[in-house]
Order: structure tokens, then sequence, then C-alpha cells
């Protein structure tokens, strides 16, 4: 048998490396192909928007996790986080029974500050605290969901009527036939692609999750750029909170269940190794909406129970993760 030569398998393997980053787009066009075999109803606008829209959470989230993994970190704490910050929002905008449109907006405001600050709280007690990610973000999402259901005592919160009917367009309303959710979705992606591809900060992130002893040789603040990352990932479960509080105007202890799972889900099959040192947003992007186009599916076919669609999303990280060995 002949040898085969080593140039060879050098081409092979960087043309494999090379048609790996379209991965999670080509699998994305096969599970949209599929679905529209199954049920023609799937290929429909309306649809394709229900599903844009049902992304839109999980994405934004997905977004600011893309710097928490690719710096060398995780955040389970996501999915509490936000119910937390529902059930704080609605009391908040609740008290301006006076001037509801100006609890609107400064509820609003009050909902990005309080993200912003529990991400903030995560990456102190991870630099300064000298504490792994793991056991930090597993006791704060044990801490936020126990401070919602007493301050729910055990109930839903919910937004009063007033309140309600300002805020629902937020969710329900659209802008030129494409749902609000779906828009703010696409600019805090851009957003996040530009903070990655363009500026020192996503450079930083990527540097640290490579090596972090080399990046401090560098000369790179490692502290402070960790703690800004868990800043903006808090920053955009605020955001995603906005979106979904007038879904369905309250908060219960059952909020964002499972949202960390969906997030890291949508990151990993993105493209971002769980070990640091890579990510690509545009790759977050397509792993959201294709984890959500599964449960479409399974939704619209009824191949197995939808009660499954968390076990599909766990079985899509093992396996992932399983194929990222070589990376």
């Amino acid at each position: 048998m002949l040898p085969v030569p080593t140039d060879l398998f050098v081409v092979f393997r960087r043309t494999w490396s090379h048609l790996s980053g379209f991965g999670p787009l080509i699998g994305l066009i096969l599970l949209c192909v599929t679905g529209t075999l199954l049920n023609p109803d799937f290929a429909t606008l309306d649809n394709l928007m229900n599903v844009l829209t049902r992304t839109a959470f999980i994405g934004i989230i997905a977004v600011g996790m893309t710097f928490v993994i690719m710096s060398g970190g995780i955040d389970l704490s996501v999915g509490s986080m936000a119910a937390l910050i529902a059930g704080c929002v609605i009391l908040f905008m609740n008290h301006f029974t006076g001037n509801p449109l100006a609890g609107v907006v400064l509820g609003a405001l009050f909902a990005l500050v309080l993200g912003a600050l529990f991400g903030s709280l995560h990456g102190l007690l991870i630099t300064k605290g000298q504490i792994e990610p793991f056991v930090v973000t597993l006791g704060t999402l044990g801490i936020f969901r126990a401070c919602l259901t007493w301050l729910a005592d055990g109930g839903a919160l919910t937004l009063a009527d007033t309140q309600a009917d300002i805020y629902s367009p937020v969710y329900y309303g659209s802008l030129l036939g494409v749902p609000i959710p779906v828009w703010v979705f696409a600019i805090v992606a851009l957003a996040g692609g530009l903070l990655l591809n363009r500026t020192a900060f996503g450079r930083y992130a990527q540097a640290i999750g490579s090596n972090e002893q080399v990046a401090r040789y560098a000369a790179i603040r490692v502290d402070r750029i960790k703690i800004l990352t868990y800043a903006l990932l808090g920053f955009c479960v605020g955001i995603a909170t906005l979106l979904y509080v007038p879904r369905l105007g309250s908060a219960t202890p059952s909020t964002g269940l499972l949202w960390e799972l969906e997030a890291i889900a949508a990151v990993v099959v993105g493209g971002t190794t769980l070990k640091g040192g890579e990510g690509r947003i545009v790759g977050t992007v397509i792993g959201a909406i294709l984890l959500s186009v599964i449960s479409n599916i399974l939704n619209l076919t009824s191949i197995i129970s939808v009660y499954l669609n968390a076990a599909v999303q766990g079985v899509v990280i093992i396996i992932v993760a399983f194929l990222q060995r070589g990376r």
C-alpha cells in the first residue's frame, strides 16, 4: 500500500477546518428543509416570525454568554437572574400608578442597570474572590430564584393593567412587518459582532480565554476584562427580560427556567469552544436559531414529546462538545 503524501493530509485538515466553521449554517439549512418536508406550515412567514421572536430572548443572552465563555468563564444563573429582574421590574413599574408611562421607561432603565450590577457582582466574586465561575453562578442561581419566590410569596407578580397596555407593544408590536424583539435581537447581535471583532475588548477577552497567564504577561488587565464580560452578559439578560415581561405580563418562580441551558447550547453549537479562546457571534446567532427550529419542528410534527425539548438540547450540547475535542 502506497503511503499518502503528508501534504495531502495538511490540505485535508485545512479544508475540514475551514468547512467546519460552516457546520451550524449547514445544519440550520438541512433542518429547515427537513421541517418543510415534514410539515408545509413550517415554511410560512408567520411561523418564521414566530421562530425568530422566540429565539430573540435566548439569542440576546447568548450574545453576552459568548464573551463569557470565550474568556474562559461560564454563567449558570442567567435564567434565575432574568426571573428576579422581571419580578423587580414589575414591582417597580406598578409603583408609578399616577404616571404609568414614566414607570415603564424608568423600569426599562432599572432592568438594564440591575442586570449589569448582577453581572458585575459575578465578575467581582470570580476575580477578586478567586472563586470558580461554576461555583459562583451555581450559588446565585439558587439565590436569585429564591429571592423572586419570596417577593412573589410563592405565586406570581403581575403587571398592572395600565402599565401592561403601554408596555405590550414591546413584545407584540412590529416594525415593517418584523416583530420588535427580532429587531432588538438583530441590533444586539450586530453590536456584539462589532465589539468582538473590531475592539480591543473583544481581542483581550479572546486572549484571556486562550491563555490567561500569557495575557497577564502581555499587560492585559485580566480581572477588569473578566468583570466587564460578566457585566455585559448581565446587561444582555436585562434586555432579554424587558422583551419577555410584556409577553405574559407576570413573573413566577418558573420564569426563565432552563434559559441557561439554551443560551450555553446556542453558544457551543455556534462554534465557541467551552474551554475559551475562540468565539463567533454569527455562529451564536445561527446556533440560537437552530435550537429554536428544532423545538419548532418538534411542536409541528410531534415526532417526539415536546416535553423532551430540553433533553434534545442537552444531547446537542454533549455531541458538539465531543466534536470540539480536537480544538
